[in-house]
């Protein structure tokens, strides 16, 4: 993932200290629901939703929609909360220390085909919703929920 600007702007005044920053996941299916956008990350060549950090000031459901646009090529449209949820702390390997609040939308393809657009990603392409590429529980989790089709997001509590 590209570490943005205000990121790098705060590491130059707290160095490695543990920042809390908001995420989005964005699970973008085709209109029909029987395909999920899947991305495989540069870093890790895992496969995951499009996720991403929240600019300061940005609405959640519009950094989601961002996101998937720089991340996949794609427009969408976010259409509900999913997940809310806070990761555990994660220690980069240059010693930066941050923990995500991750907020998850389900969001729903309007056009464009998938892409590897900015070089955090290797692959971006459709995979049936009922055969997902190999992903982490917390993906699989949230693609459950989204499966389930309630109209409430789900809170950890």
């Amino acid at each position: 993932m590209a570490t943005p600007e205000f990121v790098l702007a705060l590491r130059e005044h707290v160095g490695h200290a543990p920042l809390w920053l908001s995420g989005v996941t964005a699970f973008v299916l085709d209109p029909a629901r029987t395909r999920m956008l899947a991305v495989r990350r540069a870093d890790t060549g895992a496969w995951t939703p499009v996720t991403g950090i929240i600019d300061p000031g940005e609405e959640p459901a519009t950094a989601a929609v961002r996101e998937v646009a720089e991340e996949a090529g794609v427009d969408c449209t976010a259409l509900r909360l999913v997940d809310v949820r806070t990761h555990a702390p994660i220690t980069y390997a240059n010693g930066d220390v941050a923990q995500y609040l991750d907020l998850c939308f389900l969001c729903e393809h309007d056009g464009g085909e998938p892409y590897p657009a900015d070089g955090e990603n290797t692959q971006a392409q459709w995979f049936p919703i009922d055969a997902p590429p190999p992903m982490n529980d917390r993906f699989l989790e949230q693609l459950e929920l989204i499966r389930a089709d309630r109209p409430e997001a789900r809170f950890r509590r």
